[in-house]
């Protein structure tokens, strides 16, 4: 049974004429006429029946018209509550890399979270899986992480999807290990003296209109014979610090968090790429309070750890 039919029926019952109701909808006669007859037939009875007064309930019509307006209210109701609920409701949601000042921005913005009602959700994940989740899954901002050789191919993909970006940050990958690690004594580190250890990596590159092969190989060059991927970043804060034959590229991180874990940061004297952070949103989505009060918290975080 269509509600929307419904909704017809009991115009017509109220007015008493397929034309009145019609001109009050602002729906063509037929087109109420065709609606109430699929009804009738829907639910086996006569609703209505012609006569020179007008279109008049038939007994079952009176009792079906009854139930149809305590329903209709009950509707109403329910999407009175909700959408009042919903407007009062604080709501923030982002999609991000793993990223240690990107946390640090979001856990001081949850400290400005006020007393009413809020749904926040913060998801780590790769650049395909943010696209994804801005456009299809509700998530209202996302950051996407990319090395700048690729940058026209994110920009073109960004731009054919109908995403606004703005650029966050730009860096270089630094090195983390235990404190335990040999390499954590050296004044430079090149690539060659990473071969004998592990690299904790993560496991989804993605790069648009690229071959997944390729863009492994360049993100994950094969001078490192042993790798352990995972998904998760405490994971990887676990390995590091129990494991000092372990290392990990990362955007810079907070002092707190290599203290934490009993890690150093360093750098290589290889390593000259730089990668790119990018907020993103649809370009028909206006940035809420929670919005601009997160990305504040983002740029006081960078500040402070991407010198």
């Amino acid at each position: 049974m269509n509600i929307l039919h419904m909704k017809y029926a009991v115009e017509v019952a109220r007015l008493g004429s397929l034309n009145k109701a019609a001109e009050a909808l602002l729906i063509a006669q037929p087109n109420i006429s065709r609606s109430i007859k699929e009804l009738e037939a829907d639910l086996g009875i006569t609703i209505f029946t012609r006569s020179a007064k007008g279109m008049v309930l038939t007994p079952e019509g009176e009792e079906f018209i009854t139930y149809a307006k305590s329903i209709l209210k009950q509707i109403d109701e329910v999407e009175g509550y909700y959408r009042q609920a919903s407007h009062k409701k604080q709501t923030f949601s982002i999609s991000v890399p793993r990223a240690c000042y990107i946390s640090d921005a979001f856990a001081n913005f949850s400290k400005h979270i006020t007393e009413e009602p809020a749904e926040i959700f913060y998801k780590e994940t790769n650049s395909q899986r943010t696209i994804n989740n801005v456009l299809n899954n509700d998530y209202k901002l996302g950051i996407i992480r990319y090395a700048e050789n690729y940058d026209k191919y994110f920009k073109s993909m960004l731009d054919e999807k109908g995403l606004s970006y703005e650029l966050v940050s730009e860096f270089s990958y630094l090195l983390i290990m235990s404190a335990k690690n040999p390499l954590s004594s050296k004044e430079e580190i090149t690539f060659d003296d990473l071969s004998p250890y592990i690299e904790i990596a993560h496991a989804d590159p993605y790069v648009p209109s690229m071959p997944l092969s390729k863009v492994v190989k360049e993100e994950l060059p094969d001078n490192i014979d042993r790798r352990i991927f995972i998904f998760e970043r405490a994971s990887q804060f676990d390995l590091l610090s129990e494991n000092p034959d372990t290392f990990m590229w990362v955007s810079p991180a907070s002092q707190k968090i290599l203290d934490r874990y009993g890690l150093v940061q360093r750098k290589c004297v290889d390593n000259k790429k730089i990668y790119k952070d990018v907020l993103i949103y649809k370009s028909t989505y206006k940035l809420s309070a929670l919005d601009k009060s997160f990305i504040t918290a983002l740029c006081e975080s960078k500040r402070k750890y991407l010198k």
